[in-house]
């Protein structure tokens, strides 16, 4: 996960990212969603409570609370008085009562006299202003905030810009996938399978890069597989590629891999035509803690090849991994060297090489394509390798190559450092391709 984090950091750095075009084409014809439920409550933090409409009885009794409830007291308070057996205290605190008990319950509050002469009557008036129905309105306020916290979950999707999809939101779609290197066919795929079932919906910007993002990631899922390791001893790895396009520094990266899950390797600087080739390997070599074979300059690579298996063997390696100086794919010279060096690791070992890496860089766009079909026709290309995904806005070039081509794909690099090479995962890769956030 922390590699798939670097790689959404560092991955698109152009200013025609692929998450920057999926937001401009919704925002190009789209509209802000109408709120659903809105209603007269709108204004929602000053309105709750300052809204009276919805409860209409609370007014009604707020205007007449004390003529309605004040006279059932009294008239319960009335019989008191009837048992005679205590005159005494009923003529103390009962004259003003009594001679007006139940025909003039109003004005019993401005005869007030009741902090001094009689305590009891105030025990038994006091209970009349304390149930009117002031704490009756927290009833409302109460189920308000449900609904109000509905509301405000709902404040963003009001504020998000959808835009229905359309032929022509489609065709925009099409053109962004097939300036981020995706190819017209690939691009075709994505954008149907994006519209099927969808024609005429309303969608924003992140529902958009969700779909696009699952049809990248299920397209790229059967060919997410790592490097296969085989009991053959040495399990001779093979690593072609054009010039710079990262062969060595791959290299580099995945003996260090290797030698930390405890296996043997060995490194054969098969680039015999280029001296800084052999010293640059020699660097990630002793990085790696991993030796490295070397042949005098301008040595046949083939012939290196050879002794490197010889060597291998007497060293138990488990692993050797062959770097090939970078060739271009319309040199056929160069390619008919390649094809030499097949044959000469065969004499040896009739399945060699295990395994052939072709090392692709991910600036190259378009071209890619053509280089695949180049080398898996002579040296029959068994993975890929995608490196400098962090300089380049087109990475759907390796969405067109697992659409077209289905070789696995085992690792992408977004670094220069040791650690920046990683097995390649399709939803990670989908997600950081589509700029979609977590």
């Amino acid at each position: 996960m922390a590699f798939f984090k670097k790689l959404k950091e560092r991955m698109f750095k152009s200013s025609s990212k692929l998450d920057e075009g999926l937001d401009a084409i919704v925002e190009d014809g789209g509209e802000e969603a109408a709120p659903e439920i809105t209603l007269s409550e709108a204004p929602l933090a000053p309105g709750v409570p300052a809204t009276p409409q919805p409860a209409e009885p609370s007014p009604e009794t707020t205007s007449e609370p004390v003529p309605e409830v004040a006279p059932e007291p009294t008239t319960e308070l009335a019989p008191e008085p009837s048992p005679e057996l205590s005159p005494a205290p009923i003529r103390e605190s009962g004259p003003d009562p009594i001679s007006q008990p139940i025909s003039e319950p109003k004005p019993q509050p401005t005869v007030a006299p009741r902090p001094a002469p009689a305590p009891a009557a105030e025990t038994e008036l006091g209970p009349e202003p304390e149930p009117t129905p002031t704490p009756e309105p927290p009833a409302p306020t109460a189920a308000k905030p449900g609904f109000l916290g509905r509301l405000l979950g709902r404040q963003d999707e009001q504020t998000t810009v959808r835009r229905a999809l359309d032929d022509d939101m489609l065709e925009q779609l099409e053109e962004l996938l097939i300036t981020a290197d995706m190819g017209v066919d690939t691009a075709l795929r994505v954008t149907a399978n994006m519209a099927e079932g969808r024609m005429g919906k309303k969608l924003s910007s992140r529902e958009i890069k969700e779909l696009m993002a699952q049809e990248i990631a299920r397209i790229m899922d059967p060919v997410a597989r790592p490097m296969p390791l085989f009991p053959k001893r040495p399990q001779v790895v093979l690593v072609v590629g054009v010039n710079g396009s990262g062969k060595t520094t791959t290299i580099g990266k995945l003996a260090s891999q290797f030698k930390a899950a405890g296996k043997s390797v060995v490194i054969a600087a098969g680039d015999t035509f280029r001296a800084a080739a052999v010293e640059q390997l020699q660097v990630w070599g002793d990085r790696a803690g991993v030796p490295v074979l070397t042949a005098p300059e301008g040595s046949d690579p083939a012939s290196l090849a050879f002794d490197a298996m010889e060597q291998a063997k007497r060293d138990g390696a488990d692993l050797l991994m062959i770097d090939t100086a970078g060739r271009l794919q319309n040199r056929q010279d160069l390619m008919e060297e390649l094809a030499k060096i097949v044959r000469v690791i065969r004499k040896q070992d009739e399945s060699a090489p295990h395994n052939t890496l072709l090392v692709l860089d991910a600036t190259t766009g378009q071209n890619a394509l053509s280089q695949v079909d180049t080398f898996q026709k002579l040296a029959d290309v068994s993975g890929l390798v995608m490196t400098k995904l962090d300089g380049t806005a087109k990475g759907g070039v390796l969405v067109a190559l697992a659409d077209k081509f289905g070789l696995p794909i085992h690792a992408i690099g977004v670094g220069e450092q040791i650690d920046d090479l990683a097995p390649f995962d399709p939803e990670e890769f989908a997600a950081a391709l589509t700029g979609l956030e977590d």
